[in-house]
């Protein structure tokens, strides 16, 4: 079968429990929100393809559970992430307090160039805020990271958020491949040279390979549908 998308792209979906992970996640691949609360069993993922500067892109987007009792499978799926989304729940300060340390949790399990972005959730519910917006963007300041307040609910910033981190990660590819092409036509090279074009070739091919095990990843656990880690209870009236 022909393939139908120029690039497949793994994001992750993390934060504390009752954020509105799986209701982004379900704003943005159906255009769907129910008000129904049911946690995340494990890790489950959706897909929708989008398209940026004329190249298709496969966003597989996975929803992991927030439970520390699930920490350990969820944490796992860090590793080949090429942007993850750190959400929290503007009505909910320890929410956001957390943040912290899912960002450590990033950056123990997680790729170091992985793209990152924090989103402060049910922006529609101004009335019972308890985290400012200024807060969420002091923090991405902090750590460098783009910021976004979002409403599944309200559809309120979830489309842009999904696409620029797509955006960020399509640049991110591209000034690697600007880089190689560079380093190869470059008429002399010094052994210095030589050895940051070594390093630049080791990282793209690092990245292909995390997208072609994306691929067979997603491959894998379409075609068995009972594989552990991966349990997907598909209820439209999930949160």
């Amino acid at each position: 079968m022909a393939k139908t998308y120029d690039y497949l792209f793994k994001l992750l979906l993390i934060g504390d429990s009752g954020v509105g992970k799986t209701c982004l996640l379900f704003r943005f691949s159906e255009d769907a929100f129910n008000t129904t609360f049911i946690s995340t069993i494990g890790i489950d993922f959706k897909i929708r393809t989008i398209e940026l500067d004329g190249k298709k892109i496969k966003l597989q987007i996975w929803d992991t559970a927030g439970q520390e009792r699930f920490r350990t499978i969820t944490t796992a799926y860090y590793r080949g992430a090429m942007g993850i989304m750190l959400v929290y729940d503007i009505t909910n300060e320890k929410s956001f307090d957390n943040i912290r340390n899912w960002i450590r949790n990033i950056e123990e399990h997680a790729s170091s160039d992985v793209e990152r972005m924090i989103l402060g959730n049910k922006c529609d519910m101004n009335d019972k805020r308890q985290v400012s917006k200024e807060k969420g963007e002091k923090l991405a300041i902090d750590y460098g990271i783009k910021f976004l307040e979002t409403s599944a609910k309200s559809s309120i910033n979830v489309e842009e958020a999904f696409f620029t981190l797509a955006r960020d990660i399509m640049t991110r590819l591209n000034r690697k491949m600007v880089s190689l092409d560079t380093n190869r036509n470059s008429p002399t090279t010094t052994g210095e040279d030589r050895c940051s074009l070594y390093v630049t070739l080791i990282e793209v091919f690092r990245l292909r390979l995390m997208i072609v095990f994306s691929r067979f990843q997603f491959q894998f656990q379409s075609d068995s549908l009972g594989i552990s880690a991966v349990i997907t209870e598909y209820d439209h009236s999930r949160f």
